[in-house]
């Protein structure tokens, strides 16, 4: 009888010895992370978080949507608000005024680029895009020469882009006004004018070898659509062969991905638009007519044109939250303490939506961009960011745009597929893509 006691004694203290051990154990764990992330004095406010995985159960796990959610807590704790994704501290900036006075007036601060693990295993801190800031400066100083001296702002460039805006009309034609996808149509145009830069050659619609690297290069963009951690960057002299080609890959990436979706983006919504389109085609017809490619020479004849461009840019929204930047030294913004190493996006989103700013922010309407029927720029309209870390590539892009989208309009009418409806939903990615979708493109 004692020696059965004796047992069930011996079971219960050993039952309670494993539960405190396992509540002391919980206890330490959850001291630790709050005394890891919790918030400075005078932080930014944010909403509610839990241990270990602080606002992640708060957002959709598509990282597509991210942008949107986070427009809700903008509205509830104003222009500069904090979040946690597990071990990765974020404060978003909201508006025109804070953007600026981040990106422009203490830019110093905020010029470098966080880097996460996946990039970090296959890059290190080399390229252009990401790298830290005495590479960076080196890197981007060599691609802008580089770029320059293939032709960036020089008639030759444009020559180039504007034989293949002809290509690209050649292989569409090619579909006699049938439905296709032209994503990696428009993909290996837009991708041969970095490719004729950087490797001096460009690839035909039909090889094979180059299609299957577009296609792993879209793939690579929407595996890097995941909340990860941050790794530390290190300082290296930054001319080396590992970084030459981590900084070709970034422009190579840049230079496809971000012009290529925008011309999708652009087919969506002229089709989704069919008086806007029939405007562009009359403006197309009155400046340039039939006989030649359209030439940047003609931007300034064609407001419309340039206005549905741009407005496609700002309802596209491929890079919704900017590209992210890092707290180099503790900071103030806005009477708030921004500790060194958190992780900052600016909202282009809310930027790009603004009531105060769009007459129709959540409509496609290219008279944003015109007054008195001459374009206008609008100071709220930043889709390549602003101040040094703004994108390196925004001149060749807007060429791009504005060629490749001219030469579509002048030789074809787009139009939905017979019982087919589009969408503009996105597709899970890095940046802010549409869903795969048909077309087609009618000879004019």
């Amino acid at each position: 009888m004692l020696a059965t006691v004796g047992s069930l004694l011996a079971k219960i203290w050993s039952a309670i010895n494993f539960w405190t051990l396992l509540l002391t154990l919980l206890t330490f764990l959850l001291l630790a992370d709050y005394l890891k992330n919790r918030r400075p004095n005078n932080y930014p406010p944010g909403p509610w978080r839990l241990p270990f995985v602080g606002n992640l159960f708060q957002f959709d796990l598509n990282i597509s949507h991210l942008h949107l959610r986070i427009q809700q807590f903008v509205k509830k704790y104003g222009n500069l608000i904090s979040l946690d994704f597990g071990n990765i501290s974020v404060v978003v900036i909201t508006g025109l005024p804070l953007i600026k006075e981040a990106l422009i007036n203490n830019e110093q601060n905020f010029l470098k680029r966080p880097i996460v693990p996946s990039r970090y295993r296959v890059f290190k801190d080399n390229g252009i895009f990401f790298a830290n800031v005495h590479k960076w400066k080196e890197q981007r100083r060599f691609a802008l020469t580089m770029l320059k001296n293939f032709g960036l702002g020089k008639k030759s460039l444009e020559q180039c882009i504007q034989e293949e805006a002809h290509h690209l009309v050649e292989v569409i034609g090619e579909e006699k006004g049938q439905p296709f996808d032209p994503h990696f149509r428009i993909n290996n145009a837009v991708s041969n004018i970095i490719c004729s830069i950087t490797f001096g050659e460009r690839f035909e619609y039909d090889d094979s070898q180059f299609q299957e690297l577009l296609k792993l290069a879209d793939e690579v963009i929407c595996s890097e659509a995941s909340m990860t951690s941050v790794y530390p960057d290190k300082t290296t002299t930054s001319f080396n062969e590992e970084n030459l080609i981590a900084t070709t890959l970034d422009l190579f990436f840049a230079g496809t991905e971000t012009t290529s979706t925008t011309l999708r983006w652009a087919l969506l919504y002229i089709t989704l638009n069919p008086e806007v389109q029939e405007k562009v085609h009359s403006e197309i017809d009155r400046v340039i007519g039939h006989g030649r490619l359209p030439s940047t020479d003609d931007q300034d004849a064609m407001p419309y044109t340039n206005a549905v461009i741009h407005e496609v840019l700002r309802m596209g929204n491929i890079i919704p939250l900017n590209v992210p930047r890092e707290v180099t030294a503790d900071s103030t913004l806005a009477g708030f303490h921004l500790p060194k190493g958190k992780m900052i996006l600016t909202n282009l989103t809310a930027l790009h939506r603004d009531p105060k700013e769009w007459a129709t922010p959540d409509t496609f309407n290219p008279e944003h961009f015109l007054e008195n029927g001459q374009f206008k720029k609008r100071d709220s309209f930043l889709p390549f960011s602003v101040g040094k870390r703004a994108c390196p590539g925004e001149k060749l892009a807007k060429s791009e745009l504005f060629i490749f989208f001219t030469a579509l309009m002048q030789n074809f009418t787009f139009k939905a597929p017979t019982n087919e409806k589009l969408s503009l939903k996105l597709r899970k990615g890095l940046s802010l893509y549409p869903v795969s979708y048909r077309i087609c493109a009618v000879p004019r």
